[in-house]
């Protein structure tokens, strides 16, 4: 909301009382007659506030459409907040961040959303399929969603069925600066962890989208001839920013090893080159988190470890992941060994012990996150 400042003419006592509408003059000792506020000699003072740009509440809001594909294009929103409200059958693309966003009193809608700083908020939405990225997901009285989502916190639900989810998975060339802007790490997505705030007792509101589930199934890529045509997507999940996981679906393995790289120049790449390199050899990657650790909490996660340890989680956050399958602590011993020599990491010693350090490490990371 705008502020508006006046400033008000000096006038003569005498001055106080004369009403009739014109121009006001000041006698000098010359008898000559000078305007008040035009005295070209000195420039009017412009406030920092008179240079800002003049902001249009309807470029920051999709209202009443139907039909249409619709939505903002990179540098279009640059963190402001958003608002959509009673679209029916609208394609929606917001590839951009922004501060906030609502959804209120949508029907049959194909929805994407950069990523949002703060919360997004479904309201009376029905039938709505959407890609979503925020700080905090919360629906209210919404019937029928299927939503691909990265979300740092624990996603709620109320008064809400027919909710399905499934893990995040799209790319466009700005997304991974958007989710610097937004302030969120794309290793610390809890899609699938969802509170129920009004559950009905022998009922599910909601429920995982199946694992083989696509975007594409859901949601098409902008048309060709659309104002979206020159930004190149994919949906693919090997491109997606957000890596792909399983989340709280049945692991297929009873083993599963912890690898942890400590903070360097190329944390997040050499973390996205393990995913690849073990899903390759057919493991799963279950999980992952991106926590700052003091030195008290490395010898409680890290326990025999933490001594080594303990200097580098000075450096900034640590990045961990999960992965899952016959075998799989051998194979990530070798791939640290072949792959990441040169690198600071913590891999699980051996399959009769690595239960307790992915357990020790992830509910570390979920109170420290409040989760």
């Amino acid at each position: 909301m705008g502020c508006f400042f006046s400033k008000k003419s000096k006038r003569k006592s005498s001055e106080k009382d004369d009403r009739t509408p014109t121009t006001t003059t000041v006698e000098t000792t010359t008898s000559n007659a000078v305007p008040l506020g035009n005295n070209s000699d000195e420039a009017p003072k412009q406030y920092s506030w008179d240079k800002r740009e003049k902001v249009d509440p309807k470029d920051y809001m999709l209202s009443g459409l139907k039909d249409v594909t619709v939505g903002r294009l990179p540098g279009k929103l640059n963190g402001q907040q958003f608002v959509i409200q009673e679209c029916e059958n609208c394609n929606i693309y917001v590839f951009d961040h922004s501060a906030t966003i609502t959804i209120d009193d949508c029907v049959n809608c194909r929805i994407v959303l950069g990523p949002i700083k703060g919360s997004v908020f479904f309201r009376d939405c029905k039938d709505i399929k959407c890609v979503v990225a925020c700080q905090q997901f919360r629906t209210r009285d919404c019937k029928k969603m299927e939503v691909f989502l990265c979300c740092a916190t624990q996603p709620i639900i109320e008064s809400s069925t027919g909710m399905k989810f499934g893990c995040f998975q799209y790319f466009y060339p700005e997304l991974a600066f958007h989710f610097k802007d937004a302030g969120l790490s794309i290793f610390n997505n809890n899609w699938s962890n969802i509170h129920d705030f009004t559950p009905v007792s022998g009922e599910n509101n909601w429920s995982l989208l199946p694992e083989t589930s696509s975007v594409l199934d859901y949601i098409p890529i902008p048309d060709p001839e659309s104002e979206f045509k020159s930004v190149r997507i994919s949906t693919e999940p090997q491109r997606s920013i957000v890596p792909l996981t399983k989340g709280g679906r049945r692991k297929d393995s009873e083993e599963s090893c912890l690898f942890v790289f400590f903070s360097g120049e190329y944390t997040t790449a050499n973390a996205r080159k393990l995913i690849d390199e073990a899903t390759a050899k057919g493991f799963v990657l279950i999980q992952t988190k991106e926590v700052s650790m003091r030195p008290e909490d490395v010898k409680r996660v890290f326990q025999n470890s933490a001594e080594d340890l303990v200097e580098w989680i000075t450096k900034g956050p640590v990045i961990a992941l999960e992965l899952n399958g016959d075998e799989v602590v051998g194979a990530c011993k070798n791939i640290a060994n072949e792959v990441f020599s040169g690198t600071k990491v913590f891999v699980s010693d051996n399959k009769n012990t690595s239960s307790q350090d992915v357990d020790s490490f992830f509910n570390f990371a979920d109170m420290q996150m409040g989760l």
